[in-house]
């Protein structure tokens, strides 16, 4: 870091082992200037939840949620809102995040 004049923040750099081993051994921390650095399960980078296994499940349990708590709000404006704006929510709320599970 120092030869391309860069500063290594020790408290937002966090580490994420991938490991497809049956026999997992003993990890050691990860060490940079004498501080250990955070090891992490999963993490969210770019809005993609990351798993160490690698597995889908974390981000798409996400990406469901949030297009259940988006539901739930078109379920309230359905009292008061025509069916064209109720469309025009669904497709800019909801829908964008549905398109996502695809990818």
């Amino acid at each position: 870091c120092g030869d391309n004049n860069l500063v290594l923040n020790i408290n937002k750099t966090k580490e994420l082992v991938v490991d497809y081993r049956r026999n997992i051994s003993d990890i050691h921390p990860l060490l940079i200037n004498g501080h250990r650095v955070e090891q992490l399960a999963s993490f969210k980078i770019l809005g993609v939840t990351i798993k160490e296994d690698l597995t889908w499940d974390a981000h798409i349990a996400a990406l469901v949620k949030r297009a259940q708590q988006r539901l739930y709000y078109l379920r309230l404006l359905r009292k008061q809102l025509n069916k064209k704006l109720l469309v025009t929510f669904y497709h800019c709320t909801i829908e964008c995040y549905l398109n996502l599970l695809h990818l």
